[in-house]
C-alpha cells in the first residue's frame, strides 16, 4: 500500500486519460472522474446504470476552486461551509467550466469542499474538481464501506484506491442545500 500522495498520483494518471476510479471520501466511498472530461462523465453514469439527467456533485479541496465552477457565490455560502459541522454539499446556479453532461436540466451543480485526508489531497494534487457519486449501481443501497461495495463497481473502474479499504464505520452523508444566487436557501437533504 502507498502512501496517501502516492494512491493520490496513481488516481491523477487515470483521470487525465479519462478513466474512473473508486476511491474513499470525506463521506462513503465514491466513483470518480475529471469533472471536465464529458467521455469520462458518460462512462461513470453508464457504470452506476445511471441516467445522465440526474447530476452528479463535484469535490473540491479549497472553498477557493468554487468560483471556478459556478458564476454564482451568494455571500452566505462562505459562511454555511466555515460553519458546517458535517459534510455538506451546496447545489449553486450557474455551472460552468465542468462537462455539459454534470450540469442539472437548471444549470445548477452540487459542489462539496472536503476534508477528509484522501480526497483532499486527489482535489489538491488533480487542481480540479473531481466527480463523487456513490460506490453502488442506481437505486441499489450506497455502499458504507469497501467491503459492502459489488464486484460488478470494483471490476468497472481503472484504478481502485489502496487506502481505508479496511476501515468499517458508518460514515454520515452531507448535508445538501440548494442556494440560489440571490441566497434562497432550500434544504434538500438534513
Amino acid at each position: 500500500m502507498g502512501t496517501i500522495a502516492d494512491e493520490a498520483k496513481k488516481c491523477i494518471e487515470v483521470m487525465r486519460k479519462g478513466g474512473v476510479i473508486l476511491y474513499p471520501t470525506d463521506t462513503v466511498w465514491g466513483l470518480g472522474c475529471d469533472a471536465t472530461n464529458v467521455e469520462a462523465v458518460k462512462r461513470l453514469y453508464e457504470i452506476k446504470r445511471r441516467a445522465d439527467n440526474k447530476a452528479m456533485l463535484l469535490l473540491v479541496d479549497n472553498p477557493d476552486r468554487i468560483c471556478r465552477y459556478t458564476g454564482s457565490v451568494p455571500s452566505i455560502a462562505w459562511d454555511l461551509i466555515e460553519m458546517s459541522d458535517k459534510p455538506l454539499t451546496i447545489i449553486y446556479d450557474d455551472a460552468r467550466n465542468i462537462a455539459p453532461n454534470l450540469i442539472a436540466e437548471d444549470g445548477s451543480v452540487g459542489i462539496r469542499v472536503t476534508s477528509e485526508l484522501f480526497s483532499k489531497e486527489l482535489c489538491y494534487r488533480f487542481q480540479k474538481a473531481v466527480v463523487s457519486t456513490s460506490a453502488n449501481i442506481s437505486g441499489e443501497p450506497t455502499p458504507r464501506f469497501f467491503a459492502e461495495i459489488s464486484k460488478e463497481i470494483v471490476d468497472a473502474v481503472d484504478y481502485v484506491v489502496n487506502y481505508k479499504q479496511l476501515e468499517k464505520g458508518n460514515p454520515k452523508s452531507s448535508s445538501i442545500i440548494k442556494l440560489t444566487k440571490e441566497g434562497v436557501i432550500s434544504i434538500i437533504r438534513e
